[in-house]
């Protein structure tokens, strides 16, 4: 007869995804996890495998929980380009300052390396896109791309903004993502 987990998949996933996020990727091991879900690291090797399963499936795992947020937060927003704003600004929170969002680079690092996490990256990017061009149904003249157009415009402010962290990041991506909007509905509303 099987033992019952004490701690779920998803459970261990997660505190693998803090090792990862608090240390970066490399620090995750199976020592390190041990420690810090409270799980024998033989338990570990048993459920996971391998370090590169292990961190792979960590990091299915947050492509899950951004799944989640995206389709959440795209559900609640008003279908306008206020609300298109309004949905990247909510996915620019959580990034904390610019140490946490430089750990973050480190992470889609891994992202890029492994075929599996790009393709859900890619996927990904199309529901996001998605959702930004439904925001813009509405509004006349917007390019047929204005989703990709604006998800491009938003992973670019969040980068400038890591240059110079002064201000939060969620006050300079709705100003810069407002500003967006103003170029693309001013120069869509002039042409003939």
């Amino acid at each position: 007869m099987t033992r019952p987990k004490t701690q779920s998949d998803g459970q261990v996933l997660e505190a693998a995804l803090r090792l990862i996020h608090d240390h970066g990727p490399e620090a995750l091991t199976f020592e390190r996890l041990s420690k810090a879900c409270g799980l024998s690291g033989a338990t570990l090797v048993q459920r996971f495998g391998n370090k590169a399963r292990l961190k792979q499936r960590a990091l299915l795992q947050a492509w899950d929980g951004l799944d989640e947020k995206t389709r959440t937060l795209a559900a609640g927003v008003p279908g306008t380009p206020a609300g298109a704003i309004e949905l990247l600004v909510g996915l620019s929170q959580g990034y904390g300052g610019i140490e946490s969002y430089a750990e973050g680079l480190l992470v889609l690092r891994e992202d890029l390396r492994d075929p599996l996490l790009r393709a859900r990256g890619a996927t990904w990017r199309i529901s996001l896109c998605d959702a930004l061009a439904a925001c813009f149904a509405s509004t006349k003249g917007t390019p047929r791309d204005i989703g990709l157009l604006m998800a491009s415009h938003w992973q670019g402010s969040l980068l400038w903004w890591s240059f110079d962290p002064a201000i939060e990041v969620a006050v300079y991506v709705e100003d810069s993502l407002n500003r967006f909007v103003a170029a693309m509905t001013t120069t869509t509303a002039r042409e003939p």
